[in-house]
């Protein structure tokens, strides 16, 4: 009787604590699950170079229900974006504009990849638009690159031990670390590209315009901050001596299939000198303009990236380690991770798995990813919490 006794006991203790795992934990779990999954390459699709070549999968196919899915999709076409579609709003909400913008911007559309297959995909997935602070999650990979070629040592690094033009110099900013641009908690104090840290001003800054405050110590403080996120895309820009999009290019979006359509736009006062070579650096959006111009069928080649932990059938792109880590709860912000939003608590989007994590960006532009799930939902120019897709979406599967 006692053994029995003992044996439930024990029962329910392992039961408690699995209840128990923290979430860094669980998401690293369901991570490398789907990474690992790559080891048997045949068994695991990844779609060739060609749009027309992406195999679909019917909702059955893929373990879910048909008429489930089709309600999602039917939802998400009713949320179009109330931004305006000539962009006029964007000096009135950002502040005066320093880079390109498109004539106009494409309607709501998105796509769902569930296994890596197509099962849903509505309106002009191939239009190329800006991404806004998507791009963001892509210099994340460009950083993670950085580290895994041994350019920076470690992410903890002060940039100051690399970065030798006078932006570290200072005795503030000589404590930035990658770590803390990667956070969005270096407040770095400068002006990059005619644009200052504090963000004070309705000329520069528009809406997006902010209250003086007294700087906090590197490390110390979240700022959602883009003129510090230029400073993290020229010191990249620095240690790979070429344009940043030529790195994307050649070391993600080739390897991974991407078609040749999309572009990565500086500013016009964006241009340095490296090597003798008049280079554009990038933005960390397009919220004064330029930025990532993309397709969503590209934006999902990204994302199934991510899934996959980093691999692209028998080739590791990223690093898998960066992966878990740029997805990983920050201390001072927890659902923030290297330029990746969380979904720590579940409190971002509650219907999903706390292992999901998203890039986004103004518009609003959506690469969500769900390890638990096997899938993939990029969304743009909606007006919903994407929450509600995601809540129907995962209703749909079996």
């Amino acid at each position: 009787m006692t053994r029995k006794l003992s044996a439930a006991l024990f029962t329910l203790i392992l039961l408690l604590c699995a209840t128990c795992v923290p979430s860094t934990a669980r998401r690293a779990t369901a991570q490398t699950t789907a990474a690992r999954s790559g080891k048997k390459a045949e068994a695991v699709y990844y779609p060739p170079r060609g749009e027309a070549a992406w195999r679909r999968k019917s909702p059955a196919e893929a373990g879910m229900d048909a008429a489930l899915l089709e309600q999602a999709v039917a939802y998400a076409r009713t949320q179009e974006s109330k931004v305006p579609r000539d962009f006029s709003t964007q000096v009135e909400t950002f502040g005066a504009v320093l880079g390109p913008l498109p004539k106009e911007r494409g309607e709501t559309n998105g796509i769902v990849i569930r296994h890596g297959y197509i099962v849903a995909e509505w309106g002009d997935t191939l239009r190329v638009d800006p991404t806004y602070s998507v791009a963001k999650s892509f210099l994340s990979a460009l950083l993670g690159l950085t580290i895994d070629r041994g350019l920076i040592k470690s992410v903890k690094d002060p940039v100051r031990h690399y970065i030798t033009d006078g932006g570290y110099d200072s005795p503030h900013n000589s404590a930035v670390t990658w770590e803390d641009h990667a956070r969005q908690t270096s407040e770095w104090e400068g002006v990059m590209w005619g644009k200052s840290h504090d963000f004070i001003g309705v000329e520069a800054f528009g809406k997006g315009r902010r209250a003086p405050r007294p700087l906090r110590a590197p490390g110390t403080y979240y700022e959602y901050n883009d003129v510090r996120i230029n400073r993290l895309a020229l010191s990249l820009l620095r240690l790979w001596r070429k344009p940043l999009p030529e790195v994307l290019r050649a070391e993600i979006m080739r390897p991974i299939g991407a078609s040749d359509a999309w572009r990565y736009h500086g500013y016009a006062n964006s241009d340095v000198v490296i090597d003798g070579k008049k280079m554009a650096s990038v933005s960390g959006g397009t919220r004064w303009g330029g930025g990532l111009w993309i397709n969503t069928r590209d934006e999902a080649r990204f994302g199934y990236l991510f899934l996959r932990g980093g691999r692209w059938r028998d080739r590791r792109i990223i690093s898998e380690r960066w992966v878990r880590e740029a997805t990983a709860p920050g201390k001072v912000k927890a659902d923030y991770g290297y330029l990746w939003w969380l979904n720590t608590g579940r409190k971002a989007w509650p219907s999903a798995p706390e292992s999901s994590y998203a890039a986004l960006g103004y518009g609003s532009n959506t690469i969500w990813v769900d390890p638990e799930h096997d899938l993939v939902i990029v969304w743009r120019w909606h007006q919903a919490n994407p929450d509600e897709l995601i809540r129907r979406v995962l209703a749909s599967i079996k």
